[in-house]
């Protein structure tokens, strides 16, 4: 799935917090934002227009 070294790297795009590997989906760790992005094919997508708001 998603490496340990890549999520290390990886920040949510809208607020720039880090983020964790949440079921199958990319989750923010800001509780205030909160958003979670798809991973499709095994590459997470971290664009804004494909988050799911909580």
């Amino acid at each position: 799935m998603i490496s340990p070294e890549l999520l290390e790297i990886l920040a949510c795009p809208a607020c720039k917090t880090k983020v964790v590997l949440k079921e199958d989906k990319i989750a923010c760790t800001n509780p205030a934002c909160g958003l979670l992005f798809p991973i499709r094919d095994g590459i997470p997508v971290m664009l804004i227009e494909e988050a799911i708001k909580p």
